[in-house]
């Protein structure tokens, strides 16, 4: 009975400690982040769509529009459940969950702020576990394209899997150079780096910085010092990684599985009501949580100026506000980069089957692979040589980005003769019909003239 008791008093103790309570707080702020990510997006995406395309956008619903998304959702709860009669029941009513399941786990291990983030957050493994987590979508899709019984659905569904699966090795792989660079800089010495997202945000600030001491300087560049995040020194890794995210997340100009005019909406053709809509969550969950990880390993994180200060003064007034103020720099950087995904799909034209699967293994791959070469090859030559870490950053940092401009101007090119080569057929087909049609009239010509003479 006393063992029963003292195990009672100490569930008790647990259920309102501090801890537990930020917890509960942390873990309905994520979950309830991720169901309203795409109610937030999805009318921006529209407004700037509309604005980038000379087109008016949603302005019937609420003022100027503004309520569009609150109709959306209203109408996705109310609209009827269809479910088509040759349909893997089982399958079909799964894939939704576990195609959206791994997107609000993934927002376990996402530091928002110093004292804001699930148990998760200090796991030392926050990249294997977010590629993990990535990877389990691939299923989702797949149970969701072979349970319809369409043939739409099922090609939509396969075209969804090789892309994804093919695009997460150049992703990883990105991801390879950042990992070197926390080696580098790790003050036990080299080879002892870190996976951990919260540990690599905390290798892009610098304790030395202009005017240290002072308090105002102190509150702008402590734990701030942009010179020192990694998008400076990997810019390429950066364009990669997010290109990876969008054949990842499905959108364009990566946007196949879905392509209306081949399979009406892909893997999402017999889905409706909720089912669709979950479907949906996952998209705008996917862009979301591609646009926090860029923005914790390239980006610095939730860093900004005054968030190190007001945390260090060690007074929870001063702190909460510290905290508030990191989550505003974190989210804007994301929304930042969220903006970006609307960017594109607004801007480029959806790429051919063949052109997807050409940029990820005969461009990317390469590419990621010759950038672990280039860092691991420079550091050595210049360590070799007694250079500091700073030097090393730096020479890094002009190659990476010299690479990036003859990047572009490879896919620049590759995308040119892909086009070239896909149109000769029909190109050659115009030229004979061309020739055919004046075959005729060269023939009249040449009789009129021996008339003539």
């Amino acid at each position: 009975m006393q063992a029963l008791t003292h195990l009672w008093t100490e569930l008790w103790n647990g259920i309102i400690s501090w801890d537990f309570l930020q917890f509960v707080v942390a873990f309905i702020s994520f979950f309830g982040f991720v169901l309203t990510s795409a109610t937030i997006l999805v009318l921006p995406e529209r407004k700037i769509m509309a604005f980038m395309q000379d087109r008016l956008g949603p302005y019937h619903t609420g003022p100027k529009g503004s309520l569009q998304t609150v109709a959306d959702v209203l109408k996705l709860l109310l609209k009827e459940d269809i479910r088509t009669a040759g349909a893997d029941k089982a399958v079909f009513l799964f894939a939704p969950s576990v195609f959206l399941a791994p997107v609000i786990a993934a927002f376990a291990v996402l530091p928002f702020s110093p004292y804001v983030g699930l148990p998760g957050t200090a796991l030392a493994t926050g990249i294997v576990y977010l590629v993990a987590m990535s990877s389990i979508d691939v299923v989702g899709v797949t149970m969701a394209g072979w349970g319809s019984n369409n043939k739409y659905s099922l090609i939509g569904g396969l075209r969804a899997a090789a892309q994804m699966i093919s695009y997460e090795l150049p992703l990883v792989l990105a991801l390879v150079g950042v990992i070197m660079l926390t080696s580098v800089l790790d003050s036990h010495g080299p080879g002892i780096g870190t996976i951990s997202l919260k540990g690599i945000m905390e290798f892009q600030s610098s304790t030395s910085y202009p005017g240290r001491g002072i308090p105002f300087w102190d509150f702008v560049f402590q734990g701030f010092t942009p010179w020192t995040w990694f998008f400076l020194v990997q810019p390429l890794m950066l364009i990669i990684y997010y290109t990876c995210g969008l054949a990842e997340t499905n959108r364009a100009p990566f946007d196949l599985p879905e392509a209306e005019s081949e399979l009406v909406a892909g893997y999402l053709t017999e889905y409706s009501g909720m089912r669709w809509a979950m479907f949906f969550l996952g998209e705008y969950g996917n862009m979301t949580i591609v646009s926090a990880i860029a923005t914790t390993l390239f980006l610095g994180g939730w860093s900004g100026p005054g968030v190190s200060y007001l945390v260090g003064l060690n007074s929870p007034g001063w702190g909460l506000l510290g905290n508030f103020l990191a989550m505003g720099y974190f989210f804007a950087k994301v929304y930042i980069l969220c903006f970006v995904f609307i960017w594109v799909r607004s801007t480029l034209p959806r790429l051919r089957s063949d052109q997807l699967m050409q940029f990820a293994w005969l461009i990317l791959m390469p590419t990621t692979l010759i950038n672990i070469l280039v860092t691991g090859g420079l550091y050595l030559v210049l360590n070799a040589f007694g250079v500091s870490n700073a030097i090393f950053l730096i020479a890094l940092g002009v190659i990476n980005w010299i690479m990036l401009f003859g990047f572009i101007q490879i896919v620049g090119r590759a995308t040119v003769a892909s086009t070239r080569r896909a149109q000769a057929p029909a190109i050659r087909a115009q030229q004979r019909a061309k020739a055919a049609a004046q075959l005729p009239e060269r023939a009249s010509a040449a009789a009129v003239v021996t008339a003539q003479q």
